[in-house]
């Protein structure tokens, strides 16, 4: 699911059921998205592991631009809570909102 913001500003949604496993324990693999006219800057997934986090561990993280750290995924409630705080922050720095 993509949905405008702003004008050159949208989100995307792409979330779909798996097996649980070492890295997806919650069952999900999810890609929650802000891009802007200078490409993707911020963005909540768990399609791969970071350091220090191993493969057998979750992989949940977030990028803000450059910048990629672990994510503690405790329920999709939570994760929709902390992105959209996230959305409205960056907005705000940016002076849209």
């Amino acid at each position: 699911m993509t949905v405008s913001l702003d004008g050159d500003y949208y989100v995307r949604f792409i979330v779909r059921n798996v097996e649980s496993s070492a890295g997806r324990r919650h069952g999900l693999v999810y890609s929650l998205t802000l891009h802007g006219p200078d490409k993707g800057i911020l963005g909540f997934d768990n399609a791969h592991p970071v350091p220090p986090r191993k493969r057998d561990e979750p992989h949940d993280h977030l990028h803000v631009g450059d910048t990629v750290k672990p994510y503690d995924y405790t329920n999709a409630g939570a994760l929709l809570q902390d992105f959209w705080t996230a959305v409205y922050s960056l907005l705000h720095e940016r002076g849209l909102t």
